[in-house]
């Protein structure tokens, strides 16, 4: 982003553009530039406030740091808490002014995957889907398994959700990666603390896809819905898997009671990942955006860790803490997401 300066030197041209069309019958130009003049206006009062706010916010963290009166502290804390939300919505406000509004993303693909550590590790990404399916609960959001692959202790090898709701995408982008949990499995008789790993993926559902899908390259196969263990739990071959056959990329689903319903999900599904793919071309990227986020599964390619006999979560991204392990993975997790937004729009 250019500095403040030189949108003020903009400003002053402007200006001077302004005064010297006022003159002229040019009424049309003379409000477009009028129009521009007023909205750089706007931005650099924004972008002032945003640098005022900053400082007060690093004079503070100054104080913070060499203060040991606890009650002090708090209300210093509560104080910073304050300033960070300030800079946050300076900052949505200057994006919107510099690039014009963006379109919520209302509507997210959701792919969980156990990872290392066998059936602790399905179990913890069962865990996973259902604290987020109890975070869209509280938010208000529809929130359906589209296709799920159970264990027979109750895990989850992978799943695929569909969840919408209102800018959903934003709240949610920040959890994709790989998820690592501590702990002793209850089929742990020496009392070990085991660490597994689950990945989760976010992918965007937007109205403006480019994608034309081709019929030919399509192997489509029906099969029966499954349920725990692998079970059949319906004797009709409703549901669908869909194999592209130039890219690989097989998707499925089974949440419809009727085949054609889950044909056009599953249609829905390969849509998204297909668009993703293209994306991800247009931009020169190395690497899928999918490998970005879930890595290799590897215990040490992690974002989050969860730590139930320190009651503690740490996401790395941010070197950030919180504790009440039990209450977040009940879809407590707003503290976390608020905490990851609020520094990533600082650095940014």
């Amino acid at each position: 982003m250019p500095e403040i300066q030189e949108y003020k030197e903009k400003y002053d041209e402007l200006s001077s553009k302004v005064l010297s069309l006022s003159s002229r019958p040019d009424l049309e130009e003379f409000k477009t530039t009028s129009k521009a003049l007023s909205k750089l206006g706007k931005l650099i009062a924004l972008l002032e406030k945003r640098e005022s706010k900053e400082k007060e916010l690093t004079e503070l963290q100054a104080l913070i740091a060499g203060e040991t009166n606890s009650e002090f502290l708090e209300m210093a804390e509560k104080e910073k808490s304050s300033i960070e939300k300030e800079i946050e919505t300076l900052n949505e406000l200057i994006d919107v002014e510099e690039h014009g509004k963006k379109e919520a993303i209302n509507a997210i693909i959701m792919e969980l995957r156990a990872g290392a550590g066998g059936d602790e590790a399905s179990l913890f990404a069962m865990e996973l889907m259902r604290m987020y399916q109890r975070y869209a609960v509280k938010k208000k959001w529809d929130f359906t398994i589209v296709d799920e692959h159970n264990t027979d202790l109750g895990g989850i090898k992978e799943a695929t959700v569909e969840i919408h709701g209102d800018n959903v995408y934003n709240e949610l982008k920040s959890e994709s990666g790989v998820h690592r949990v501590q702990r002793t499995p209850d089929t742990e008789k020496a009392g070990r603390i085991h660490t597994s790993t689950a990945s989760v993926a976010i992918l965007p559902v937007t109205e403006t896809s480019t994608i034309t899908i081709n019929t030919n390259d399509l192997d489509i196969s029906f099969f029966r819905s499954s349920g725990p263990g692998g079970q059949n739990v319906n004797k009709v071959e409703t549901a669908v898997r869909i194999l592209h056959k130039p890219t690989g990329i097989v998707v499925s689903s089974q949440s419809e009671r009727f085949q054609a319903k889950n044909k056009e999900k599953a249609m829905k599904i390969l849509e998204v990942k297909l668009q993703e793919r293209k994306n991800e071309e247009d931009a020169s990227e190395l690497s899928s955006e999918r490998k970005k986020q879930i890595g290799s599964q590897d215990r040490s390619e992690k974002i989050r860790t969860y730590n139930f006999p320190q009651d503690r979560i740490t996401d790395h991204r941010i070197n950030q803490n919180w504790h009440n392990i039990e209450s977040i993975m009940e879809g407590n997790i707003e503290p976390i997401i608020e905490a990851f937004r609020n520094q990533t729009s600082q650095s940014s």
